[in-house]
C-alpha cells in the first residue's frame, strides 16, 4: 500500500517537480505541465503516460493500472490504485509520466 506521503515524496524527487492544488485532487508538475495528479479520498494516483506505456503498464494488472474511462484515458492519462500496487511499479510508472511531460533537458538529468 503507498501512502498519500509517500506517493507525494517520489514525485517530488523528480528534478524541478512542483505540487500545487487541482480542483479538489493535488498536482504534480513541471512548470505548468503536470504529469500526475494524487486523489486522496479515493485512493488514487492519474499518471500522464503515452499511450504504449499506458498500454505496458496495464498489463500489470487492470483491475489496479488502467486507462481513465473517457476521451483523458484516449491521451494516456492512466489510473493507478495505491492501495494496490507494487512500490516498483509505480517508481517506474511515475517516472514514465515524468519523462513524458519533462523537458529533455531534465530527463537527460536522470541519465546521470
Amino acid at each position: 500500500m503507498i501512502k498519500p506521503d509517500s506517493f507525494r515524496k517520489l514525485a517530488l524527487s523528480f528534478p524541478e517537480a512542483t505540487e500545487q492544488p487541482h480542483f479538489e485532487k493535488t498536482s504534480f508538475r513541471i512548470g505548468k505541465k503536470i504529469f500526475a495528479t494524487l486523489d486522496v479520498p479515493n485512493g488514487r494516483a492519474c499518471l500522464k503516460l503515452s499511450v504504449a506505456n499506458q498500454d505496458l503498464f496495464s498489463l500489470f494488472d487492470r483491475s489496479i493500472v488502467f486507462p481513465v474511462p473517457n476521451k483523458w484515458g484516449l491521451q494516456g492519462w492512466t489510473l493507478i490504485e495505491l492501495n494496490r500496487i507494487p512500490l516498483d511499479t509505480l517508481t517506474d510508472a511515475l517516472h514514465s509520466a515524468y519523462c513524458e511531460v519533462a523537458p529533455k533537458k531534465l530527463v537527460e538529468l536522470l541519465k546521470h
